[in-house]
């Protein structure tokens, strides 16, 4: 089976034919997988020094239900209810010893990440043999030596291989340059030396190599060199100048730790990182020129995109995501806009000013507008209308402690605003798009708190990946904690998709919670907020979720049926979520007294008919699956 599996990915089979042979790879033996995947994490858990408690608090073997250990931090499974391992995310945890050999008894895992821990020792130079389907690997930011093993240049699903900020020494393999689906790569800020491969995709840039005195060749300035030939001459002036060469080597080692002590600092004070706008900084001719969507905003150029976001300095950062990380930049005038650089566009110009103009052409009141957009070599920045309350998340969620809770009529507000934007998109819009990202931190809240939801149809122009497989792996169906249960079988975007995260959503209002973490929840409980809305079901108890700020406020009708709404849009089962439209018109009903839509022209969808009306009617009495108690 493994055979034919390995057949499929390298013919770069379609998603289904791989999922098939994925599936069936994992079904050959359930009990034998479970067993291995429960000891791989039993050793991995063993063999790390867990000085802040993660893996210790999470981590608890005692249950034996199938899928517990799903429900680890940092564990992602193939699917909820099996435990089969399918992403292992460690990162700034505080790890500590060496890397974890029994991570081979994970014998289904595509992605791990060990980043910003404090381990050390070798990478095993037996690696592939351990990670033989890994298609993200990132190990950057330890204390990893020794020299980078030549058995990963055998991963040839690697999409992703981060091995920076370490203590790394010898030689990169020159085969790392036929791992042809390879599209990060980053050795910088180690002791390596020697050429550097030749990618052909010429995906890797002189700063994938930065801060190793040693290494020469393409791209970087320094060529290398053949060895001089060995002449009497030559052994007499080396012989002449051997003392002084041993000197200058000695202060060139401590420049070295000098020098790399000051770009570890930098890297912590500038954590995103702005050497891309430095590169594009000057950058002259039509293709570096802002593009306005609107007539009513003025022309700009990159260097006024530059001067406005203090060259994209990470201090003007107001968010990032999947799709990128959003500048906030201030004009001369004291306006403000923001500035979204897009997460690893490869299209085309032609493609990328087809789309732009087509994004720019959705116009309504509950969507961020599209202003313009910029092309400067390789990057792609587009320019959004700025939002003053920042994201729903943001506002949810604050930073500090003692902030006051959103009072309910303004989560009312902000949830029917959210719901119009998504069904226009749904429903109304042409092309009709899927947002397929549908979170809190993609609703963004003007200076009325009026909902605008961001980011919509940008999937199309992320990267194009080889597989299904991949694209799962790497986070392009969603954020964690919003993604739709059936795409762990599917591997599809679609609509009822959209309303399961938009359900996710409303549940965050209503009872303040986090998606992926539930602070009232009993400590045992390791689910998310969905999960844990349907174990309150088992029970009657739903209720018990609302967020305790607003009961016995004279809002408690509503919030019952607010959450009823919620419910409907997250059951396991697609076919029984509503539609958007069917969301929109259920939760303008609750809020029918506040007037939050009385200038609304309600547009009816195309594909409306009468028996989608009638459940429009009659489901915002039901919630499928869910059981509430008769409480108020």
């Amino acid at each position: 089976m493994e055979f034919y599996l390995h057949m499929a990915l390298n013919r770069r089979a379609p998603a289904v034919l791989l999922h098939t042979f994925v599936g069936l790879l994992l079904s050959c033996s359930v009990s034998y997988g479970t067993l291995t995947d429960i000891y791989c994490l039993k050793t991995i858990k063993a063999s790390l020094e867990d000085s802040l408690q993660y893996l210790n608090t999470s981590w608890n073997f005692g249950n034996h239900s199938e899928g517990i250990i799903c429900k680890f931090t940092g564990i992602e499974c193939w699917h909820p209810d099996e435990n089969r391992v399918l992403n292992i995310r460690l990162s700034d945890m505080g790890l500590k010893g060496q890397f974890p050999r029994g991570i081979e008894n994970c014998t289904s895992l595509t992605g791990l990440d060990l980043s910003s821990n404090k381990l050390s020792g070798p990478i095993p130079t037996d690696i592939y043999d351990r990670l033989k389907f890994v298609t993200s690997l990132d190990l950057s930011s330890n204390s990893f030596s020794g020299q980078i093993p030549l058995s990963l240049a055998n991963c040839t699903y690697l999409n992703i291989l981060k091995l920076d900020y370490n203590r790394l020494t010898g030689s990169i393999p020159l085969q790392f340059g036929q791992i042809t689906r390879l599209k990060t790569f980053s050795v910088s800020n180690n002791l390596l030396s020697g050429q550097v491969p030749t990618f052909p995709n010429g995906i890797v840039t002189a700063e994938s190599y930065s801060n190793n005195l040693g290494l020469c060749g393409k791209p970087l300035l320094n060529a290398c060199k053949a060895p001089p030939k060995k002449s009497r001459t030559g052994v007499i002036a080396g012989s002449a100048v051997g003392g002084v060469t041993v000197t200058v080597l000695a202060v060139g080692v401590v420049l070295y730790f000098v020098l790399r002590r000051v770009s570890i600092k930098k890297k912590e004070e500038d954590l995103e990182g702005n050497k891309w706008a430095k590169a594009i900084k000057g950058t002259k001719g039509i293709k570096a020129r802002v593009s306005m969507l609107e007539k009513s905003v003025l022309k700009m150029k990159l260097s006024d995109l530059m001067e406005a976001t203090n060259n994209f300095n990470k201090d003007n950062i107001i968010g990032s995501g999947r799709t990128g990380t959003m500048y906030k930049a201030m004009l001369p005038d004291g306006s403000s806009l923001m500035v979204k650089r897009l997460q690893g566009s490869e299209h085309s110009e032609k493609e990328f000013v087809s789309e732009m103009t087509t994004l720019g052409s959705v116009k309504h009141r509950n969507l961020v507008p599209l202003l313009g957009f910029c092309m400067a070599k390789k990057e792609r920045l587009l320019v959004y209308k700025h939002m003053s309350n920042g994201t729903l998340h943001d506002q949810l969620h604050p930073a500090e402690a003692e902030a006051k809770a959103m009072e309910w009529p303004l989560r009312l507000k902000i949830g029917i605003g959210a719901a119009r934007g998504l069904a226009w998109l749904h429903h109304n819009c042409n092309p009709r798009i899927i947002h397929r990202n549908i979170s809190s931190k993609c609703i963004l809240l003007d200076e009325d708190f009026e909902p605008k939801i961001s980011d919509f149809g940008l999937a199309r122009l992320m990267n194009p990946v080889d597989t299904h497989l991949s694209t799962f792996v790497n986070g392009e169906f969603g954020d964690m904690g919003y993604v739709a249960p059936e795409y762990l079988r599917t591997l599809v975007a679609t609509p009822k998709g959209d309303i399961y995260s938009f359900g996710t959503v409303l549940l965050e209002l209503i009872t303040g919670e986090r998606p992926t973490h539930v602070a009232n929840a009993p400590e045992s409980f390791k689910g998310n907020l969905v999960e844990w809305i349907l174990h309150l079901s088992n029970y009657s108890l739903v209720q018990d979720a609302i967020d305790k700020s607003l009961v016995e406020k004279g809002f408690d009708g509503e919030l019952i049926q607010f959450l009823k709404v919620a419910c409907n849009c997250v059951v396991l089962a697609p076919k029984e979520r509503p539609t958007m439209f069917e969301v929109y018109q259920l939760l303008r009903a609750i809020g029918e007294r506040y007037n939050f839509t009385a200038d609304d022209e309600i547009v009816v969808p195309l594909d409306t008919d009468n028996a989608m009306m009638s459940r429009v009617v009659c489901s915002i009495v039901t919630c499928s699956d869910i059981a509430f108690a008769d409480r108020y």
